[in-house]
């Protein structure tokens, strides 16, 4: 693969073909937060958290780092003022479906975001997508997966396949930046379990 010269926050770095912004930018130690990449996984882009400000030709404008190739000259910043902007906007909804998830209150710190602005529907899951992901490229067991669309849009787990597969797997519980996997499938369990029969007393 040929190699690649880009400027990442006024560092010039060397990158092969092929890589993304994000790739490319941990190379270096320069770090760009993800919640949505697993380096096991196909790049997904939906927690967007790891959007930077990249200029090309003259023109400036906000991608997603872990989807993005890199371009000979391009040039990227990490922590503009636009990427600040956007991250403290995507921490506060995140916050509002997941607020005592440990590793966005970290990141909320990290930006000096103090209050969550939108009206809290805790869901605990902000659908990054890992779990149905992991399940279906690595493990290739689909016991997970996304049902509904819009905003009624959560991660379910599938009875019929998680009652064979996950009790002795659960792989992908470790993979949730929210701890709301194990929840999800304790309900799960509850109801795959049978219901204890119910045997009257007989009368004597």
């Amino acid at each position: 693969m040929s190699e690649i010269l880009l400027q990442i926050d006024g560092r010039e770095v060397k990158a092969e073909e092929g890589m993304t912004i994000l790739e490319a930018s941990r190379t270096v130690g320069i770090d760009i937060p993800t919640l949505c990449y697993h380096e096991k996984l196909e790049p997904y882009g939906a927690c967007r958290i790891c959007t930077v400000e990249v200029e090309t030709r003259g023109r400036t404008h906000l991608v997603a780092a872990c989807l993005y190739p890199v371009e000979e000259n391009l040039v990227v910043r990490t922590r503009s003022e636009k990427v600040i902007k956007i991250r403290k906007m995507l921490l506060e909804l995140m916050l509002a479906h997941a607020p005592e998830a440990g590793v966005l209150q970290d990141l909320a710190q990290e930006y000096g975001v103090r209050e969550v602005r939108f009206e809290k529907e805790p869901s605990f899951c902000i659908l990054c997508g890992l779990c149905v992901r992991y399940c279906a490229e690595v493990k290739k067991k689909n016991a997970i997966g996304f049902v509904d669309r819009g905003v009624r849009r959560e991660v379910s787990f599938i009875p019929e396949i998680a009652s064979k597969e996950c009790r002795n797997c659960k792989e992908c519980f470790s993979l949730c930046p929210t701890e709301a996997l194990q929840a999800r499938f304790l309900l799960t369990e509850a109801l795959m379990s049978p219901s204890p029969s119910f045997e009257p007393k007989s009368e004597e």
